[in-house]
């Protein structure tokens, strides 16, 4: 059995990560590839949790832009996120793995609601966990309904898995000549005000000591890499 640094992990997921050719709605196909990388690595076993966003199908701050009410918009990004969570959990039950999607927000007839306890009973019974509906709240994004699932189920780690390889001074899209940083300090990070991931969420787990890895999803084994301790990303974690 391969040596594994985290061995409880909660794995956050863009929604674009499901995202088809125009970079909205559901692509089935790149769904089952997510899936086939989180069974390798359950496969080791790793305890997993996991939460996805929603920006495939719902982009709120373009319609706040536009007059749309920051609350109503914010649960209308929640709803989004069961959607693709629904979508990831068929794709990880067809995987072979056996799932619980739990919502923040109460849907009975396709989720269970939150419920810390069970969370924990399930993740040590080997099932993948899936967290949708945010926080529940307004105002929060799934980065910070993130931190806090992660320091609810005690994992080791946050992995922040994204469409670029770790922290840049700038965006390296736009410049390619961008600064890496393959560590950071929470403080540094939020000093520099990175886009990756929110203020709130980094604070989160500053003021509980859980380190984050933000890596690229779509290099080969990433994620496995990532949990076998392997120096891919940028790590975020105490000075």
């Amino acid at each position: 059995m391969p040596q594994l640094k985290y061995r409880r992990i909660l794995l956050k997921i863009g929604g674009e990560a499901l995202a088809g050719p125009q970079g909205e709605g559901i692509d089935i196909s790149l769904a089952e590839r997510v899936a086939a990388q989180i069974a390798d690595v359950h496969a080791l076993g790793v305890e997993m949790a996991i939460v996805i966003g929603a920006g495939n199908i719902w982009r709120g701050r373009d319609v706040v832009a536009r007059g749309m009410q920051r609350a109503t918009a914010d649960y209308m990004g929640m709803l989004a996120t069961i959607i693709n969570a629904l979508a990831l959990q068929d794709a990880l039950e067809r995987a072979g793995l056996v799932t619980r999607l739990q919502t923040a927000i109460e849907m009975r007839e396709v989720a269970e609601p939150y419920i810390r306890a069970r969370a924990l009973a399930h993740l040590e019974e080997g099932r993948v966990v899936i967290f949708g509906g945010g926080t529940g709240n307004p105002y929060f994004t799934t980065d910070t309904a993130s931190a806090l699932r992660a320091m609810e189920i005690e994992a080791d780690v946050l992995l922040k898995a994204t469409k670029v390889a770790g922290i840049y001074s700038e965006d390296p899209m736009v410049n390619p000549d961008a600064k890496y940083y393959p560590r950071l300090s929470y403080i540094k990070a939020l000093n520099m005000g990175v886009k990756v991931m929110d203020s709130t969420a980094l604070t989160l787990c500053m003021d509980n000591g859980l380190p984050i890895v933000i890596f690229k999803l779509d290099q080969p084994s990433s994620i496995q890499r990532v949990v076998q301790g392997e120096r891919i990303g940028t790590l975020v974690c105490a000075e």
